[in-house]
């Protein structure tokens, strides 16, 4: 038999122009940090990449005051068309410039450029495209005849979509008429100081967008700022209820996107071919850096070896490497903290007594990586089957009857998301009634629309972000 292997066919990194050093985007300029400047690196290398500012107290209450100037002067109360305008024209030079984003994404983060290109960019511009359409029809979103913008929002996003979830944080606050303080994941800041860059390319006027890099200790300063109205904040469960507690008792409007383990759940009557796609698709893409991955594979008892069977057989032709080939499906670990995460979990497991399997694969010498890997008996008290992996690990369980499905995918202390794979709809309909997710897919998995709402139950949050629902977290209603 002849084995055909792919040719490398590398996307070329000197289309991302990655600066030296970049500092804070406060009120339309960029600006020096008061604190100690950091590295952020490849982590398909280990490479430092660039130097990034920190921003200190000082800095915060400086983009803070330029947001609050932008909001009561110019953007608060500009007319929804004009606003829309706005978005408009950054939607499209997103689309203009999204190969050099696409390339920048993959460099900082990890992902594979395939993803970023083709997934996470297309979605960016849509996002914006999308909330520039709602701008001037906020009285028709059903929130009262006319609704107000809160303000001021304090938005922190993670890591694992950098680019992505800042369209999911910016792009409704700003068609609500809100001005906007973020700040990136520490290792992942690159896509959105050139993001700053786009909005003054677009006009906006100072102060409505800023941006203040830093770690946690910056994210604490800005979702406890007085001058903040609203906090917007994706990332850990944990990180999570510390917000919480710091908003509480507080004007602040607060909405939390957090962990997730969601369920996989494959019938009998399952096209199989079709779900192991989904399968694969629902834990390894973006190396299973979702907070809404299907980690937890629950497949029908009578079809279990079959479907495990084919999984492994499709596990064995993904390619791990070079995030900017464009043949690759996994790409690096974020970073060496998120690796070392993922590897105490897999010890773990080993250790209660799952059975771990990956194909063969060869791992580059330098980064952070992790195979695709898959557990078989898998018990529901499984530190695997509890706890957020974030990395490209299922843990597989089996269920006879469709209540002891529903049974086992709620088990768990999250709510974020589920998938269904069956042939009758009159099952996806009773198991979806059934399960405390906030989305669920049926014969499918991870797809998004900017339409679409998301958000969970439990310890993944509360609030939605996407769609008309997106819109009421920035609207005094």
């Amino acid at each position: 038999m002849t084995v055909f292997e792919y040719a490398p066919a590398p996307e070329s990194a000197a289309i991302a122009d990655v600066r030296a050093s970049y500092g804070l985007f406060i009120d339309g300029e960029f600006t020096d940090g008061g604190g100690e400047p950091f590295k952020t690196v490849n982590p398909a290398t280990e490479e430092a990449l660039a130097e990034v500012a920190t921003a200190d107290q000082a800095d915060v209450d400086r983009a803070v005051a330029a947001a609050r100037r932008a909001f009561e002067t110019v953007w608060g109360p500009m007319p929804g068309t004009e606003r829309a305008k706005y978005l408009f024209r950054i939607a499209r030079l997103l689309q203009e410039r999204s190969r050099e984003l696409a390339v920048l994404e993959s460099i900082d983060n990890g992902k594979p450029i395939r993803e970023s290109r083709d997934v996470d960019l297309p979605l960016v511009a849509a996002h914006f495209f999308y909330y520039a359409g709602w701008a001037d029809k906020l009285g028709h979103a059903g929130f009262g005849p006319d609704p107000r913008p809160l303000g001021v929002a304090g938005q922190v996003i993670p890591w694992n979509f950098p680019l992505l979830m800042l369209a999911w944080k910016i792009a409704p606050a700003l068609a609500c008429g809100n001005t906007v303080v973020l700040k990136p994941a520490e290792t992942t800041p690159l896509t959105a100081l050139l993001f700053a860059g786009i909005c003054r390319q677009a006009g906006l006027p100072p102060g409505v967008v800023n941006i203040v890099t830093g770690a946690g200790e910056t994210g604490r300063l800005l979702t406890g700022h007085p001058g903040i109205d609203k906090v917007a904040f994706t990332g850990s469960t944990g990180v999570g209820r510390q917000i919480a507690r710091q908003v509480a008792g507080t004007r602040k409007r607060l909405t939390l996107e957090l962990g997730g383990k969601a369920a996989n759940i494959v019938f009998d009557d399952a096209p199989i071919d079709q779900a192991v796609e989904g399968i694969v698709n629902g834990i390894f893409f973006n190396q299973g850096h979702v907070c809404c991955a299907g980690s937890r594979l629950l497949v029908q008892e009578s079809v279990a070896a079959e479907l495990l069977e084919r999984l492994r057989t499709r596990m064995a032709t993904l390619r791990v490497g070079d995030p900017l080939d464009k043949n690759t499906d996994i790409g690096a670990i974020n970073s060496a903290a998120q690796l070392a995460r993922i590897q105490d979990l897999v010890a773990a497991g080993e250790a209660e007594g799952a059975e771990r399997w990956a194909p063969a694969c060869d791992l580059p010498a330098q980064g952070y990586w992790f195979p695709p890997t898959v557990f078989t008996q898998v018990a529901a008290s499984h530190r695997i089957a509890q706890e957020e992996i974030f990395g490209p690990v299922l843990s597989v369980l089996t269920f006879r009857t469709p209540d002891e499905a529903v049974t086992k995918a709620n088990n768990t202390p999250y709510g974020l998301s589920a998938g269904i794979w069956t042939d009758k709809g009159s099952r996806i309909l009773w198991t979806a009634q059934r399960l405390r997710a906030g989305i669920v897919w049926a014969n499918t998995f991870n797809k998004f629309d900017p339409a679409s709402p998301f958000g969970g139950y439990k310890e993944s949050g509360y609030g939605r972000e996407g769609g008309r629902h997106g819109l009421e977290a920035y609207l005094d209603v």
